[in-house]
């Protein structure tokens, strides 16, 4: 279960905000917070961000701070919070306790004043979204009026209350800032065919094995061909890659490629299991971009069963599911979609057809091209499909 840190920065800080400005807005290049910090340090966070800039903030070193402070592990979210304004979400990336990067970064407007921001942590995946934090007072059962101080932690309890009803606040306060519906969890009885106190529980949807049968040759072919498109394009959009364990050493005989993501689950949620055998899967280090299930054979259902499972556990994804397809399978992908069991957890709102063809035509575009692939241009080439 994920931490989740509140900062708070009183209305009308000028100090604060010119930090704000700078190290959060502008983010830091990496050389200047790489000559302040250790060989350990400085190898995570190029993994994690590279070359690229980098947002990072920090909290004065006082003892109530520091208590909280030392339970911040990578991937707990993080709000930053200027008087009843939710200014920033992020996830932590990486933390350090240094003072000379403090001054480095953050310089005191009042002369007289010495002390700095020590307790320093690294947010990846940062977005400004400006919604009230009564929205997410709502979320963790915190009065409209609570008021924040300093650097805060949510309850275990009120985080338990939180995880019970929804999969990812990071993912639920992007979808309230796109004014999308958030979902809850579905109940026990939703997810299974029948209540715990009934026995063993049983799938709603079957099992993925054996669905597909013999598959033929040529279809492999077709799979394995679209599968290294989507690999190779993710490593233009400068994505990690993740193809299934069992996937791998395929590609690397046929295409002599071996970049894959060595570690999937790093720094994701639980839901993990759930995606690690889709056929591609485009993601960074806190986030997963895109995920991709390949389509050729006589049966759509397996890829639509793997969607499936995904949207249970996490109805509020927000990274685009695409069943990849060639159009004379489109019409079939919608007869699958109009099927009860997945209507019954629409489904249709979360996966989009990508089509082989648009697949060959983004493949040609960058074929001689390294710069401007992202996962929006993908969107844009496939389909939101309307179920009746």
């Amino acid at each position: 279960m994920k931490n989740i840190f509140l900062v708070y920065i009183p209305p009308g800080n000028a100090e604060a905000m010119v930090h704000y400005e700078e190290t959060i807005r502008q983010k830091v290049m990496p050389e200047r917070i790489f000559r302040h910090i250790d060989d350990n340090l400085r190898s995570r966070l190029m993994r994690i961000f590279g070359t690229r800039p980098i947002t990072v903030w920090g909290s004065k070193d006082s003892s109530a701070n520091r208590s909280k402070y030392e339970r911040m592990v990578p991937g707990d979210d993080i709000l930053i919070v200027e008087g009843a304004i939710i200014k920033l979400l992020g996830k932590i990336a990486a933390v350090t306790v240094n003072q000379n990067l403090s001054r480095e970064l953050w310089k005191n407007l009042r002369p007289d004043k010495v002390d700095g921001w020590d307790l320093i942590y690294f947010i990846a995946n940062p977005q400004e979204i400006d919604l009230p934090f009564a929205e997410f007072c709502k979320l963790v059962s915190y009065e409209d009026d609570y008021q924040l101080r300093g650097l805060s932690l949510v309850s275990k309890d009120r985080l338990t209350t939180f995880y019970n009803h929804y999969d990812d606040l990071y993912s639920v306060l992007m979808q309230r800032k796109r004014r999308q519906q958030i979902y809850e969890l579905p109940s026990t009885e939703e997810l299974f065919g029948q209540t715990a106190s009934e026995g063993s529980a049983l799938p709603l949807v079957p099992s993925h094995e054996g669905l597909e049968g013999a598959i033929p040759q040529e279809a492999i072919s077709d799979h394995v061909r679209m599968q290294w498109k989507l690999i190779s394009l993710g490593v233009k959009a400068s994505s990690r890659v993740w193809v299934p364990t069992g996937d791998q050493g395929r590609i690397r005989r046929l295409y002599n490629f071996d970049q894959f993501e060595t570690d999937f689950a790093a720094g994701l949620d639980t839901q993990v299991r759930y995606v690690e055998n889709i056929d591609v899967v485009w993601k960074e280090e806190f986030r997963i971009d895109a995920a991709f299930e390949i389509e050729n054979t006589t049966s759509i259902y397996s890829g639509l069963l793997r969607f499936s499972d995904l949207t249970l556990v996490a109805p509020n994804t927000i990274y685009p599911l695409f069943i990849v397809a060639p159009q004379d399978k489109r019409a079939r992908l919608i007869e699958q979609l109009r099927r009860p069991s997945f209507r019954k957890f629409h489904l249709e709102r979360k996966v989009r057809y990508l089509s082989y063809e648009a697949v060959d035509e983004v493949d040609r575009f960058f074929e001689n091209r390294n710069q401007g692939l992202n996962v929006d241009i993908i969107t844009g080439r496939s389909e939101e499909l309307k179920i009746a």
